[in-house]
């Protein structure tokens, strides 16, 4: 396990006890003023910090001065750190915690973190505090989708489990999200230094991480699995007095099932978890790709309980971006940033998008459904999933431009995903450079219709 400080206590809400109370607090470490004190750990301690440069709070994780020759303990905790330090900058996605900065001050060094305001999912595994299943199912597929992303950098985090993942809670003191934190632990495939082997926490750690060899992308998704069935049931997966006791069941015992300790647990939300739990690597999902779609089509296809009916869960707005020929050049960070930023509305049959001389501020991509393009009472083009009207909207240089030629109906139910120039001008720089792309490519093929339309108008009709 890392000697780092527990990852929960940088989670730490305003108000909460200070730790140690007894302990001076310094004013300043490196360029940022500290606030207080989030926590401690073995080797290590978590500070709420300000960046008064960028005017953000920030965690600072330090590592302790020691006095005399260095420890085996505090060697390992410089090797943890050199860990983390190594991913500084390297790993954003809106669902794994940013470090920000690594500092080799002397022999305290320290990393600047993104300050998250929430809780880690340790508070949610008693049965006391269970959240709602698809909200557990959602937070599985958003951390997946992270973990893919963080592999695809070429990292394997070993060392997930409820503490080191953090929900983000909202000003009613609501789950909103999930963040990837601490990679103490962390294998980087890309790192010519030597690594340290036989990490992570035994409670969450497959077979093969335990004999210490080496591990891939399917050891984190065993953890993940591990994490679900604690927070369906409000118990891990193996439990025992003891370690040797609780490598036994590892090895050699089948989790018990999660119907029955739970209502509302359905026999595809039970499979989908005990998958993830397989002894063998090669019976666990194929990828986090696999594992990921799992999760969403549990919600997709009502195969777990819904606490509200009608809503659109973000698992499924993602995926169905994905799909969209108008997205094809997004990332997951920009579709991320898409999913949440954008206005999504659902609009019944003969809903009028747009009519004729309407000046437009809005546009909207067709996300599901089908709408017609009229003008002058005559049927222009049939528009269906992944097309985009009312661009101009975007991108035309005067109001009168801006005017709709056409009336644009809604013909088959339809759910669109809409920005202004305004709200698109607040993505970032890299996704409005995707928008961009894509409109060229949609303004091309309009383009080349029209020329066709012109040349061979019989082909055409």
């Amino acid at each position: 396990m890392s000697p780092t400080a527990d990852p929960s206590s940088s989670a730490s809400l305003p108000g909460d006890t200070l730790l140690p109370p007894g302990t001076d607090l310094p004013e300043h470490i490196g360029k940022y003023r500290v606030l207080r004190r989030l926590g401690e750990g073995a080797t290590s301690d978590v500070f709420l910090a300000m960046d008064d440069f960028h005017n953000q709070e920030v965690a600072i994780k330090r590592l302790r001065h020691w006095s005399g020759p260095a420890s085996e303990e505090d060697a390992m905790s410089i090797r943890f750190f050199a860990a983390e330090a190594a991913l500084a900058g390297r790993l954003q996605h809106p669902n794994v915690v940013q470090i920000l900065d690594a500092v080799q001050d002397g022999d305290a060094p320290y990393l600047v973190m993104e300050y998250v305001h929430g809780l880690t999912l340790k508070h949610f595994c008693r049965s006391d505090r269970l959240l709602p299943l698809d909200q557990i199912v959602e937070l599985g597929f958003k951390c997946a989708m992270a973990l893919s992303y963080v592999f695809r950098q070429g990292v394997i985090h070993r060392d997930i489990k409820p503490a080191n993942l953090l929900a983000v809670l909202d000003s009613a003191g609501q789950v909103t999200d999930v963040k990837v934190s601490d990679f103490g632990s962390a294998l980087n495939l890309n790192a010519d230094m030597t690594q340290v082997h036989r990490v992570g926490s035994l409670a969450f750690m497959p077979p093969e991480q335990i004999e210490g060899g080496d591990v891939g992308a399917q050891a984190d998704i065993y953890s993940l699995g591990a994490v679900l069935y604690h927070l369906v049931s409000g118990r891990p997966p193996f439990d025992a007095p003891n370690q040797m006791a609780l490598m036994h069941q590892i090895y050699h015992q089948a989790p018990q099932s999660l119907q029955g300790q739970r209502g509302g647990v359905t026999p595809e939300l039970d499979a989908v978890i005990l998958k993830a739990l397989a002894k063998h690597p090669h019976e666990r999902h194929a990828d986090w790709e696999s594992f990921g779609q799992a999760l969403s089509e549990l919600v997709a296809k009502q195969l777990v309980p819904l606490a509200r009916l009608n809503e659109v869960k973000d698992s499924e707005r993602f995926n169905l971006l994905r799909g969209l020929e108008f997205f094809a050049s997004f990332g997951d960070v920009e579709l991320w940033e898409v999913v949440r930023r954008a206005r999504w509305r659902r609009y019944p049959l003969d809903h009028l998008l747009y009519k004729r001389g309407q000046e437009g501020n809005t546009f909207h991509i067709i996300a599901q459904g089908e709408v017609e393009v009229w003008r002058d009472g005559a049927l222009v083009a049939t528009l269906g999933d992944g097309t985009s009207v009312g661009e101009m909207a975007y991108l035309a240089p005067n109001p009168e431009l801006r005017r709709h030629s056409t009336d644009i109906r809604v013909t088959r139910l339809c759910t669109t995903v809409s920005f202004t120039p305004d709200s698109l001008g607040q993505l970032s720089p890299e996704c409005q450079h995707r928008f961009d792309r894509a409109f060229i490519q949609v303004l091309v093929r309009r383009l080349h219709l029209a020329h066709e339309t012109l040349a061979h108008p019989r082909r055409i009709m």
